[in-house]
Formats: structure tokens, sequence, C-alpha cells
């Protein structure tokens, strides 16, 4: 790659300020500050997919979907553009993806009820090209139940976390030396009451009705030492909280092992301030946001403010989604389907949200979005309208403005972004 003209003038005038008095900055080293500075942002978007013809003998469960696997997009850092750049075909729907710590390795939770005789889900680990971010697969084994929806990567950087939402169940799945996956070190199922078809504060005229019809485990993360680790259970109405073993892999029932939401209000999603006192969980049937104060010592919820999703006077059905707090810890955003629209609110000083506004995704069922790494532009991934919406997001009042930007794509279901200036 050639300098550009700004690097030639600046080293020119490197050069004449500091003849004779120090060495001069070699040509490969500006040359290397160059490169490294227009290193590419690569985005990766799970999707929801058919299976492959080669994989059909294998008798994958799955749903029809129009993705074709985990989609390499690069990202214009000035007008937030994405523009395809690879693909890694798989048949097996991976809708959740996550990096470890360093942005070596992804994962992916592969939503499907069974491969082969396995009746369970799978998760696959991908080493990452430092060059130009493409994936290798290492391996793929069991979830430890079917149809994992969500997975993160415990801060230690020795466990990846697990949902299994059809399962009912979450797994720990250990991190080998070569970043590939070893069998679960644990597997917990949910057990208890199933909350009522219809949720406590749902809109008015509401029929949304998901997922209590059994155990749906639907998140899971650690908290923010690493010493617990939550997950939320859907069709029970629970947030668990597990004392959580980073030698053995292993989960402890807390004391109190959970704590219970509205009945049929559904919890879904959750992020934690980055205070780490407060956490929004988001309710998918309810179409509300629980504030619940955190006590991390001790690994205790005790909720203090819910707030609809949706703005005032919504009534209908609505089903939420995704929940994020901004980097700066000032502004939570809300995913809803079927409204179409991310709500957005501002964060007082003792954690309470206030209704700010709402922009519609200029697509169908948003099923999950994402900030890019510098948060000014937030991504919509929209499920069932076949493509991802780009949006510039005001620092100051937190609006989101639609930047015009769509970028097709069969059934999106997450994006991740690796920045190869940082991480390549």
């Amino acid at each position: 790659m050639t300098p550009s003209i700004h690097t030639r003038r600046s080293f020119l005038k490197v050069s004449s300020a500091l003849a004779g008095s120090v060495p001069i900055l070699s040509t490969s080293l500006l040359q290397a500050q160059s490169d490294k500075a227009a290193a590419p942002l690569i985005a990766y978007v799970g999707t929801y997919t058919s299976p492959l013809q080669n994989m059909r003998d294998t008798q994958v469960d799955l749903p029809p979907g129009n993705g074709r696997g985990i989609h390499l997009f690069l990202v214009d850092r000035a007008s937030g553009a994405m523009t395809p750049c690879g693909l890694h075909e798989m048949g097996t729907s991976p809708s959740a993806l996550a990096f470890n710590e360093a942005r070596t390795h992804l994962y992916s939770a592969n939503e499907t009820e069974r491969v082969g005789n396995d009746e369970a889900g799978t998760v696959s680990a991908f080493a990452i090209n430092p060059d130009d971010g493409k994936l290798r697969l290492l391996n793929t084994v069991s979830s430890g139940g079917k149809g994992p929806a969500h997975l993160s990567v415990h801060p230690s950087g020795r466990f990846v976390l697990v949902a299994n939402y059809f399962g009912g169940s979450v797994a720990v799945l250990p991190i080998l030396p070569d970043g590939s996956l070893g069998a679960a070190t644990d597997v917990k199922k949910d057990a208890g009451k199933v909350g009522p078809t219809t949720a406590t504060n749902a809109p008015p005229g509401s029929f949304a009705f998901s997922g209590h019809d059994q155990a749906h485990a639907h998140m899971i993360e650690a908290d923010p030492s690493g010493r617990f680790v939550l997950h939320v259970d859907l069709g029970l109405d629970r947030i668990y909280v597990w004392k959580f073993d980073d030698k053995k892999g292993v989960l402890t029932p807390n004391n109190p092992p959970s704590i219970s939401l509205p009945p049929g209000d559904g919890p879904r999603h959750f992020h934690f301030h980055p205070n780490g006192r407060w956490l929004y969980s988001l309710q998918e049937e309810g179409s509300t946001i629980v504030l619940f104060d955190y006590d991390s010592p001790n690994g205790r919820l005790a909720s203090r403010q819910t707030i609809s999703s949706l703005p005032p006077g919504f009534a209908g059905s609505n089903f939420c989604s995704g929940i994020l707090v901004s980097a700066d810890g000032r502004f939570v955003y809300a995913g809803n389907r079927l409204h179409d629209s991310i709500g957005i609110f501002s964060v007082g000083e003792t954690g309470d949200l206030t209704f700010v506004g709402d922009e519609w995704t200029r697509g169908n069922y948003p099923r999950s979005f994402s900030f890019d790494p510098t948060g000014q532009f937030l991504y919509s991934c929209n499920q069932r309208g076949d493509n991802i919406a780009v949006f510039r997001v005001d620092q100051e009042s937190g609006s989101m403005i639609f930047t015009g930007h769509y970028t097709p794509i069969g059934n999106p279901s997450s994006i991740v972004f690796l920045d190869l200036a940082k991480h390549g």
C-alpha cells in the first residue's frame, strides 16, 4: 500500500525538524502505522438457515431460513455502510455469536433441536484470521440442550456459557488451549411452574404469546466480576443467579437461587449498566423493562422500577427482543417486534429510566441490534425483513437517525464487530 499524501507531508515535516538531532523514523515504520490505521472493520452476522444439501443426510432439524450461515461484511467507518466480504456456510442456524476477549476466536450457538441422533443443538468454535477476519472452523460440540439461542464467553476466558431455549437448560463448555471447545463441564435444567399465557403487564389488547408452554432459557451471561452467572427463563418468568467455579466450570445455586418477574411477562434479555450496580431486564411478552439494583458481593437482585418498552398510549401485541446500555451509561435501548421499533430511554442519576422516544427499524421483526465499536452507529437485524438497517446515534440526545443504508441478508439474527486495527 502506498502511503497517503498526508502521511508523506507529515513525514517530510518530521524529517526536517529532526534532521541532525535524532534518527528519522523509518519509512517502514510509518508504513506499518498507516496500514494499521486503514485496517478494516469487519461485521459478522449470524442468520437462520436451512440445512445445506450435504447435511441433509444428518437430519438437521430446522425450519426454513433465508440465511446461509455466518456472513462477513466490510464496514465503512465514516458512513456505517456494509459491503459483503465473505461467508462461512452453515446449515445449522448460527443465530448467536460471541468473541473471546482477545477477539482471536468466534463462537456460534447453532439453533437446531437435533443433528443426526443427538437431540440437542450445537456450538461451533472458529479461529479468526488476523489479516482479513476470515473464519476457520475448529470444532463443533453439543450445546447440552435443544435450540441454543444465546451464548457468551465467561470473563475468565476459559468457558463458553450457552442457553438452550427449547431445552430449558444452560450449559458450560470449556475453551481448550487452541480455542476449540470441549464437552460440557456442567448442564443445569430449569424446573418450576410455567407462567400464564397472558402477561401481567401486557399492553391493552395484546395477544402476545410465545414461550409460556414450558421452560425456555433465553440468555446467559456472567456478572462483571465473573463470580456469578445469571440466566433468564422466559417460560418460568425467572432470573436465575449461580455461583461460578471458574476453575472447574461448575454452576452452584446462589442464595436465593432466582428472582421472579410478574407472571407471564417473560424475561428475555438483560444488560448490566457500566457501573455494575444496575441491571436492566427486558420482558418479551409484557413489553417492559425492569431496573434491578445488583448487590455484586452477594449476587442478589432487587427490582426498583418497571417501565414500558413502548411509547405511551400503545395498544395491541408486541414482542420485545434485545436490550443494550450505551457504553457511557447514559441511555438504554430496547427492541420491539411487531411495533418494529427501538425504544430509547435516558438513565437518571439513580439508574431510573425515562422514555425519550423511539425509532422505526426500517424492517420487520428486529431480533437484535448492536453498536459498532465507536458507539456512533447502531445496526438493527430485521429478521423477517431480511435486512440490516444502519442508524447514526446522537451521543448527546441518544436519538437514532437512519443513514439510508440497508444491507440485504436472509433472516439476520445477531451482529458483532471486529476492528482489525486493534485486534488484527
